[in-house]
């Protein structure tokens, strides 16, 4: 039986040296005067839920910050656009993502696929800027189809079960990624978690999320298709 593998960007498959966040702040305070909460955490949050949470930490209200939603991530694509260009910038694939990626896409048992906090357009950019093809990722599930975390997994499982034209157990499914979210987000399918220490989260704070495994990286591809496999 296939099954799908679902990866986070940030701080799983890449990092951005701060694009994201460059542009993000950028668009807030273009569209509302601010730029929000310095100590505000980004990891592990869709991009709506970003701009929801930083300006009502601002003071703003729903309903303002709602009117302006769409203006504030098409300014942040905009900006992404720019600030991964920026020569002064290290955007990078994380130890042995290429090589993983290459593997899941070339297996005839799995299936590899997305499951992000970025909107959609702005994963194409990000994976674009460290040279991923978005194309191999077949399936996926992005912060522009919902703003909550967990309302992806189904999201992504609907699409694979389209995609192959049969349904898939929530248990064939295996979400890797840097954050508690991650880890958290696929229990109402009963995805299995892999969680991986490349990001903000240091290996003993990913422990107590009933993850499936913690590995400290991506980097040995043998090892970590078994660890998929045994899910």
């Amino acid at each position: 039986m296939t099954t799908v593998v679902l990866f986070d960007i940030d701080g799983t498959l890449l990092l951005s040296d701060g694009a994201g966040r460059t542009a993000m702040e950028a668009a807030l305070h273009a569209v509302f005067g601010t730029r929000g909460p310095a100590g505000y955490r980004y990891d592990g949050k869709t991009d709506p839920l970003i701009v929801r949470e930083s300006m009502r930490h601002a003071g703003l209200d729903d309903a303002t910050i709602e009117a302006g939603m769409a203006e504030v991530i098409a300014r942040y694509l905009e900006g992404l656009s720019v600030a991964l260009q920026d020569p002064a910038r290290l955007a990078r694939t994380l130890p042995g993502v290429p090589a993983l990626v290459e593997a899941v896409h070339a297996a005839d048992d799995l299936m590899l696929g997305l499951l992000t906090g970025n909107v959609v357009e702005g994963a194409t950019r990000k994976l674009d800027a460290v040279g991923l093809a978005p194309a191999r990722f077949v399936v996926g599930a992005f912060g522009s189809d919902h703003e909550h975390r967990p309302a992806l997994a189904p999201v992504a499982q609907a699409r694979a079960e389209a995609r192959l034209g049969r349904s898939i157990p929530g248990d064939r499914f295996v979400i890797i990624g840097d954050t508690p979210a991650d880890l958290t987000c696929g229990r109402g399918i009963g995805a299995r978690a892999i969680g991986v220490a490349t990001g903000g989260y240091r290996r003993a704070e990913l422990e107590g999320y009933d993850a499936f495994a913690l590995v400290d990286d991506l980097a040995d591809t043998a090892a970590m298709l078994e660890v998929i496999r045994g899910a």
